[in-house]
């Protein structure tokens, strides 16, 4: 079965240092699939490679049985690949309708009356700058200029770090959303909870390498394994 996403011994440097040392991973449609590891495993790095922010040095990065490795980022992003960066990328001077406008792409099966159906803040706050939102606002509003682009698969860059636990409740409800209108997830995220109310399945990264894959059921019973290679207590 062809894979919605499909990295395969991804080999990625900056500079002189080897980050990547063959990662490969899958990400199923109507998955949502975390990727995790402490902070410098390569979890960003791998998503960079992947939509073309970083030319990787060797590997595959198939999206839908089709080999996008080392295309222009436009081209991936064009071809349904699409990436949510950490730092939410908004532009702060324009309005959160302006934000959005700006990001619809002819074809996509995603409209406004759907993003403000899954983001009903977005709609309240429509006329907002969106330099005047609250955190959890502008990465409400960085997911939805994505979904916008009509992407095949979203793949998401700590998209609940630093915000507070009802909005945290607020955005796993609306991946769940996005997953359910059947848009694959793979999620790069530190909150163990968000990760086990999400994911099907996991991926722990140490060092440029992937160490550990479990489905939901597996991760839960495992907690020696989340402590060794996470640093956390389960």
């Amino acid at each position: 079965m062809t894979a919605a996403l499909r990295i395969t011994d991804l080999q990625s440097y900056y500079g002189k240092s080897h980050i990547l040392q063959g990662v490969s991973l899958e990400l199923g449609e109507g998955e949502i699939v975390t990727l995790l590891g402490r902070n410098g495993a390569g979890k960003s790095t791998t998503l960079k490679s992947a939509v073309g922010a970083l030319t990787p040095r060797s590997g595959r990065v198939e999206l839908s049985g089709r080999d996008v490795t080392g295309q222009p980022a436009h081209r991936i992003a064009s071809a349904g690949l699409s990436l949510v960066p950490e730092d939410r990328g908004i532009f702060q001077l324009l309005t959160v309708e302006e934000n959005l406008r700006i990001a619809v792409r002819r074809g996509s099966p995603w409209a406004m009356s759907d993003i403000y159906r899954i983001f009903p803040r977005l709609e309240e706050r429509r006329r907002n700058g969106g330099g005047k939102l609250s955190g959890g606002e502008q990465q409400m509003l960085s997911i939805a200029r994505a979904l916008l682009g009509g992407p095949k698969v979203l793949m998401l860059d700590e998209p609940v770090e630093g915000l507070a636990p009802i909005i945290v409740e607020e955005i796993v409800d609306q991946i769940r959303l996005i997953r359910d209108a059947g848009v694959p997830i793979l999620l790069v995220e530190q909150n163990l909870a968000v990760c086990r109310a999400l994911a099907d399945r996991h991926y722990i990264l140490e060092m440029g390498r992937i160490v550990h894959v479990a489905d939901a059921a597996g991760f839960a019973r495992d907690p020696a394994t989340i402590d060794r290679y996470l640093g956390v207590s389960a």
